[in-house]
C-alpha cells in the first residue's frame, strides 16, 4: 500500500535551526532583547513574521511596520548568509537511510516545511532527487498548527490525509498533523513533543521494520 511520508525541514532533516537562532538572536540583540535557546524554541515550525512578533513581545518592545520589514529582510539575509556553504554533511544523522528505504519501497516522500528557502537547501545537501512533492512557505497562506501545508502534500501525492506520516520536530508541526488526522512522528526531545503519536531522538533510531509497519 502506498503511503504519504512527508517530512519537515528544519530540525528533521538538515539542522538549519542553528543558523535560524544565530539570525533572530542577532535581531534580537540590536534591540536589547535577551533571547535564549529556550526562546527559540517558540519559534520552532512558526512564520518568520510571527517569530519576530514573538520576540518583540519577550522583550515588550513595539517597532513601527516598517521597521518590521526591515528586521525580515535583515534575519533572512542573515539566515542565508550562513546557507552558503552547506553541503551533504548537513543532513542529519538516519535521514538519508529512510529516505532511500522509503524510496526503494515506491512510497511517496514530501516535504511540508514553512520554510521559503527549502528548494535550495535540498539542492545544496544533493537529497532533491528524493522528493516527489515540495510544500514550502512560498505554497502556502497558514502556519502550522494549521495543517494546510499538509494537506496539500498528500493532496499532491494523490494520497488520503489517513494515509500519510508526518515527521516533525515542532509542537506546532505535531498538532498540525494531528489536526489533519495524519500519523504524527515526533524527532526530538518527549518533553517537547508529547502529543506525537511516536517519538524518536533521531532518524538512527528508527528500524526498517518500523516504516514497514506504517506502510502496512
Amino acid at each position: 500500500m502506498k503511503k504519504a511520508f512527508i517530512f519537515d525541514l528544519d530540525g528533521v532533516i538538515v539542522d538549519t535551526a542553528k543558523y535560524h537562532f544565530l539570525a533572530w538572536q542577532k535581531i534580537a540583540q540590536a534591540l536589547h532583547i535577551n533571547f535564549t535557546h529556550e526562546h527559540n524554541e517558540l519559534l520552532k515550525g512558526v512564520s518568520r513574521v510571527r517569530s519576530l512578533d514573538i520576540i518583540l513581545e519577550l522583550g515588550n518592545v513595539q517597532v513601527s511596520q516598517a521597521d518590521k520589514d526591515k528586521m525580515l529582510i535583515q534575519k533572512n539575509e542573515d539566515y542565508l548568509s550562513y546557507l552558503v556553504d552547506m553541503d551533504e554533511s548537513e543532513i542529519l544523522p538516519g535521514v538519508f537511510k529512510i529516505l532511500q528505504v522509503l524510496k526503494d519501497k515506491n512510497q511517496g516522500i514530501a516535504l511540508g516545511s514553512a520554510s521559503k528557502n527549502a528548494r535550495p537547501i535540498l539542492e545544496k545537501t544533493g537529497i532533491i532527487s528524493y522528493f516527489d512533492v515540495i510544500v514550502d512557505g512560498n505554497d502556502v497562506t497558514n502556519a502550522k498548527p494549521d495543517p494546510e501545508v499538509f494537506l496539500k502534500a498528500a493532496h499532491l501525492l494523490h494520497i488520503d490525509p489517513k494515509n500519510a506520516i508526518v515527521f516533525e520536530d515542532s509542537v506546532a508541526g505535531i498538532q498540525a498533523a494531528n489536526i489533519a488526522e495524519m500519523v504524527s512522528i515526533g524527532i526530538g526531545e518527549e518533553a517537547f513533543l508529547h502529543e506525537a503519536d511516536y517519538i524518536f531522538k533521531d532518524f538512527t533510531l528508527i528500524e526498517e521494520s518500523f516504516i514497514q509497519k506504517l506502510i502496512n
